[in-house]
């Protein structure tokens, strides 16, 4: 049975898919995920409540502080490099940030060099 509506992470998907090397994929019990090089960037999580993003534990950590109303982090979640959003609860700005932040932990050194050299022209 189903417990997610797959449009919920429509607007995630399209900011993720903005950044170089992104690729749309299908993840734990088949729900829509962003990959970079493979590796999981986000997901709409099977309960269908939270977006959950891979971001390392220091800014895990500030945006948790800083964004209660946003961002939460249940105990299985604890020990991993991810960030849950819930899925309702954000604005662009903040969520574009976050995924820049996500890709950048995922992307190659050489691709973050090109995308911030690009992003300052």
């Amino acid at each position: 049975m189903i417990k997610y509506n797959p449009a919920d992470f429509e607007v995630v998907k399209n900011i993720a898919l903005t950044f170089p090397s992104t690729e749309e994929s299908i993840s734990h019990e088949g729900t829509p995920s962003v990959k970079v090089r493979g590796k999981l960037m986000c997901r709409l999580h099977d309960s269908g409540e939270f977006i959950p993003i891979r971001l390392d534990f220091e800014l895990r950590d500030k945006y948790l502080d800083s964004h209660p109303e946003i961002f939460h982090l249940p105990d299985h979640f604890k020990a991993y490099p991810y960030i849950c959003m819930w899925i309702h609860n954000y604005n662009i700005k903040l969520l574009t940030e976050i995924l820049e932040l996500s890709w950048k932990g995922l992307a190659t050194k050489k691709q973050v060099k090109e995308y911030d050299e690009k992003s300052q022209n």
